[in-house]
């Protein structure tokens, strides 16, 4: 699905979700920069290490919460690698257990899986170990914890897209791409 550059359609977000697409129908909620994410985060993650035990073979805090100092939506983003995300049966039935609910699936995307949490504002993003988009999500999260430019930039943009009204929050994430990508590409450039 997420393919920067391009918006998501209303069909290509129908044929990966599961449940319930639910609309947005407004502009997105940004929130101040809290001192509670990390600590939010750092539940979620024990909740999930407990869940999974040796299963969990990385657990990182990605995405805006994770910057501090950096608007939000006050969603705790995390990734999460399993040894192989395509087998479900491996990791979610507990995953379910610990108060997770499946609602993406899309295998042509790196076998991604997003579970959000059933009473908490949490994305939990699955990959199987060695995705390469996990290795993105670090990048963007470290470039803008160490560059003060790029997160001023990536908060100008995010301010700029939220006050929109749009349809489903995919449909701002998109609008985002062009941004990240830059900033993500200049992260990997400089990882090299």
């Amino acid at each position: 699905m997420p393919q920067p550059g391009r918006p998501t359609s209303e069909d290509e977000l129908r044929a990966v979700t599961v449940g319930e697409l639910r609309r947005l129908d407004g502009p997105v909620t940004l929130a101040a920069p809290d001192p509670e994410w990390p600590a939010r985060f750092d539940r979620e993650a024990a909740r999930i290490r407990r869940a999974l035990g040796d299963g969990a073979l990385l657990v990182e805090h990605v995405g805006s919460t994770a910057v501090p100092g950096l608007v939000a939506k006050p969603v705790i983003d995390i990734a999460l690698a399993v040894a192989d995300s395509a087998d479900e049966a491996a990791y979610l039935p507990a995953l379910e257990a610990a108060g997770y609910t499946l609602r993406i699936r899309e295998p042509e995307w790196e076998q991604h899986r997003m579970l959000n949490g059933a009473d908490r504002a949490v994305n939990l993003h699955v990959f199987t170990i060695g995705s390469p988009q996990v290795e993105r999500m670090l990048a963007f999260r470290d470039r803008l914890r160490a560059d003060a430019r790029d997160r001023d930039r990536y908060a100008a943009e995010k301010r700029r897209l939220a006050v929109r009204e749009w349809r489903y929050v995919q449909n701002y994430a998109d609008a985002k791409g062009a941004v990240v990508e830059e900033i993500t590409a200049e992260a990997l450039r400089r990882a090299i």
